[in-house]
């Protein structure tokens, strides 16, 4: 009988405490860093910068263990609502990509100041304390791909096909032209910029264009308006080059037609940039800032030649080391100043 109520008494005495929920306190799970990625006008896979910092971010996902989503824009008016889903959602911190894109990140940053902003292609002056702005020296890898298409040339005349007049494009374009004359003064170059860089049969017009005045290198430098103009020009046996990332894997994967004119392509190392910045808003060491990517650390420079390696000479691929070594060192500028 005294074991029954002994039992009893204990169970009386440790019921409640189980009901309630006393006893030792559960661990809550530790909350995830969470990060968002805004494009520009086009997706996660157009082979363009949009493509290269959707993987920097996911490679510092994956080495991290982070949460992470994206939004592809659909129009420029739509900037600001896509970032300010994210920023709603309580998002740690947020990739916005592109030029276009720098006005509303700018008014967003400044609305949310816990949130730590990235962009790709844009800096602010002065510099906004939870924004760190990613910048390249387009000019430098647009004056090697200029000295590159001065060398093999034949016609002595080469081309560029642009997307927008925004400064970065504009430093592709007036780099390439410096470049070009550097290493065949007597060298026409045919340019043109299109209002658009979702514009690939505008980017192909252009380039037939200039196939048509004696254009024997085209270098396409304008997101996939560029892609297309340098696609429509290997197809026809031109030598082109690519931009922003190594087009060999984008635009002419799985060798697309004309993959073997693919000479080269002016590198940006978009990729690097965003997951050094997600790396730094994640490890506690993020600080608003310009960080600028050129020659000097490799945040630019000229992709591989693949399939076109034996097309290029010894002589030709000797100038690029000589001049890719001197920007380095600083002892060779592109001339260029906007």
């Amino acid at each position: 009988m005294r074991k029954v109520l002994l039992v009893t008494l204990i169970l009386a005495l440790t019921l409640p405490l189980v009901l309630t929920g006393c006893g030792p306190a559960a661990t809550p799970a530790p909350k995830k860093f969470k990060v968002g990625l805004v494009t520009d006008v086009g997706k996660v896979n157009d082979g363009t910068f949009n493509e290269f910092a959707y993987k920097g971010m996911m490679q510092a996902v994956n080495e991290f263990k982070l949460d992470s989503a994206f939004i592809e824009t659909l129009a420029p008016t739509d900037y600001e609502k896509n970032i300010t889903q994210f920023a709603e959602e309580k998002y740690d911190a947020i990739i916005t990509v592109g030029f276009m894109i720098g006005d509303a990140t700018a008014a967003m940053a400044k609305k949310y100041p816990n949130i730590k902003f990235t962009i790709v292609d844009y800096a602010y002056d002065p510099v906004i304390p939870n924004v760190i702005g990613l910048v390249f020296a387009e000019d430098q890898s647009g004056f090697l791909a200029g000295a590159l298409a001065g060398q093999m040339t034949k016609s002595k005349v080469v081309g560029i096909v642009c997307g927008k007049e925004i400064p970065p494009v504009v430093k592709f374009r007036k780099g390439y032209e410096n470049g070009v004359k550097l290493v065949c003064p007597d060298c026409k170059v045919l340019g043109v910029y299109i209002d658009s860089f979702t514009a690939p049969d505008k980017g192909k017009e252009a380039a037939l264009s200039q196939i048509a005045e004696k254009a024997d290198v085209i270098f396409g430098a304008g997101g996939p308006t560029g892609s297309g103009g340098i696609k429509a020009a290997a197809e026809k046996g031109v030598w082109v080059i690519g931009v922003d990332q190594d087009e060999y894997f984008t635009t002419f994967r799985d060798k697309k037609p004309g993959y073997d004119k693919l000479i080269s392509s002016a590198m940006k190392r978009v990729d690097v940039a965003v997951y050094t910045a997600i790396k730094e808003a994640y490890q506690g060491t993020f600080k608003g800032r310009t960080a600028v990517f050129d020659a000097t650390n490799d945040g630019v420079g000229l992709a591989p030649f693949h399939d076109a390696d034996a097309a290029i000479s010894k002589a030709i691929k000797d100038k690029l080391a000589e001049i890719s070594k001197g920007m380095k060192e600083g002892k060779i500028q592109t001339g260029v100043k906007l």
